[in-house]
């Protein structure tokens, strides 16, 4: 597979997935007392997955580079937590909560760099990435103090962050991600 297909691949899988996690969300949110084991089993799965199309992202050679820069780390805790839920999916949803808390904290402060560099590089989109950067730190930020204790609660605050991280990875996917132009050459002449 040459690295205009990682890119396609990547870029497709993290459009998928992103739609996958906002949906998941969209569900917990609007029935929170759904089963926290088959939300921990779909929940490892999608991380499981999203882990290896970060994995592929991270080699792939999009124009910009943008979007993947760290995915070689975080496709590694990706799968690692993915593997935790799908093992032990019974586990509490203050574990989960905790566990995704820190991943969504963490990749909305690596968005947030994505963004002040694609400011840099002019795209003018860098304003979404920031902006859904931030609510996802909030939400990471939250998941992890989680003020109240109700399972309920916590199930409707995971739904929020599983929405917002989804549409964080959907926005840089769409517009940090672009593929090489095949009419153009990327050799630059010197005289």
């Amino acid at each position: 597979m040459n690295s205009e297909n990682y890119t396609k691949a990547a870029k497709t899988g993290y459009i998928a997935l992103s739609v996958l996690l906002g949906a998941l969300g969209v569900t917990l949110m609007a029935i929170p007392d759904f089963s926290v084991t088959l939300a921990a089993r779909i929940c490892g799965g999608t991380l499981a997955a999203f882990g290896i199309f970060k994995l592929i992202g991270y080699f792939s050679k999009d124009l910009y580079r943008l979007a993947f820069q760290y995915d070689l780390a975080f496709g590694i805790l990706l799968l690692s937590i993915g593997a935790v839920m799908l093992i032990h999916p019974g586990g509490a949803i203050h574990f989960i909560c905790a566990m995704l808390g820190v991943y969504i904290l963490a990749d909305g402060l690596m968005k947030v760099q994505i963004a002040l560099d694609a400011k840099r590089f002019g795209l003018r989109s860098w304003i979404y990435i920031m902006t859904a950067a931030l609510l996802a730190c909030t939400a990471g930020l939250v998941m992890l103090f989680r003020p109240a204790e109700g399972a309920r609660l916590l199930t409707v605050l995971l739904g929020l962050s599983l929405l917002l991280e989804g549409i964080l990875n959907l926005l840089t996917a769409l517009t940090a991600v672009k593929l090489r132009n095949k009419k153009r050459s990327d050799i630059i002449d010197i005289d």
